[in-house]
């Protein structure tokens, strides 16, 4: 399956595949519901997806090895040198050793992805080696442009659109920013284990709740009434996004528009699952069941290749 993706994708250099290859590895290992959906796009799009993902998790990586040794120092470090060996060979051309940047790379030329997404995401990235919470939405924003939107401008080219980038571009932007927001309600349990909080403080406090009373809730395994007050003006929000993503759907290549909507149908059935168990987060994890992930899998790809046979797609 990886040698037809890579044979539709034009990738022939024998060193150049593996790269691409431990990236599709990488993706299918802990990415799961991204990989199913990844499996809706045309199989000459998925390497170029599995190689941003790729670059992605080797930050993320960085930053949330709980087992690390490093210091918040070392880490910044890190995260300085994957930047300059990025720059270094997607700027000054220059090749690299990294399996992965070498993936991204050849991406980021194919579809003309600017150094400047990826140096915000790595900005954001350094956030989070220091702030630990965010005072008000504004705040959150600036780091959700650079962690959350940027990947979905990065996508957007190889999506495709059916009209000027810059149109679908605010709905790429607001996807990205809707799956993190969900994962921030989700995540608050393990986040607070990270000693993060991925919620705005004045909003929290208009119900009563500061971090004193998150940590209780984590403590004690049960969410507070306050808590869960803020948790919904929180989900109303988020949903709120997802309203401005959807109709971005229809902007994209015929080719992406199933696996967009299927990525964009299971990551809001999250939030419907949060509200189902009355937003009872800490000690549990809100998730989709794999019979639902795979049905609304199926439909997508009953759409997917609809779409492939009518406009026609690799």
């Amino acid at each position: 399956m990886i040698s037809t993706e890579l044979d539709a994708a034009g990738v022939r250099e024998p060193l150049l595949r593996q790269a691409y290859r431990q990236c599709r590895t990488l993706n299918a290992q802990h990415g799961k519901t991204f990989f199913l959906a990844t499996r809706l796009l045309a199989p000459c799009q998925r390497p170029a997806v599995h190689a941003l993902y790729g670059f992605a998790r080797s930050a993320d990586d960085i930053l949330d090895d709980v087992e690390s040794p490093y210091t918040v120092e070392q880490r910044a470090d890190q995260l300085q040198q994957l930047s300059t060996r990025l720059f270094t060979s997607l700027v000054e051309k220059q090749p690299t050793d990294d399996p992965v940047l070498t993936a991204v790379v050849d991406t980021a030329r194919k579809y003309d992805i600017g150094w400047d997404l990826f140096d915000d995401f790595l900005a954001s990235m350094r956030m989070d080696l220091t702030v630990t919470e965010y005072p008000d939405r504004p705040a959150l924003e600036r780091y959700m442009y650079g962690s959350a939107e940027v990947i979905g401008l990065q996508l957007l080219p190889v999506l495709g659109t059916v009209g000027p980038r810059e149109e679908a571009a605010p709905h790429a932007a607001a996807l990205g920013k809707a799956f993190q927001l969900t994962n921030f309600i989700r995540d608050v349990d393990e986040d607070l284990g990270r000693g993060r909080v991925y919620l705005p403080a004045d909003e929290l406090a208009e119900h009563g709740v500061d971090r004193d009373l998150l940590q209780w809730c984590h403590a004690n395994r049960r969410t507070d009434d306050r808590v869960r007050a803020a948790l919904a003006e929180q989900h109303a929000i988020t949903r709120a996004v997802y309203d401005q993503a959807r109709p971005g759907i229809a902007a994209l290549a015929p080719s992406s528009r199933a696996c967009v909507a299927a990525a964009l149908t299971l990551y809001s059935e999250i939030l419907d699952r949060i509200e189902a168990i009355d937003f009872q987060i800490f000690g549990r994890r809100a998730t989709v069941g794999k019979r639902r992930r795979v049905a609304v899998a199926a439909v997508g790809l009953g759409k997917a290749w609809a779409n492939r046979l009518r406009y026609g797609s690799v």
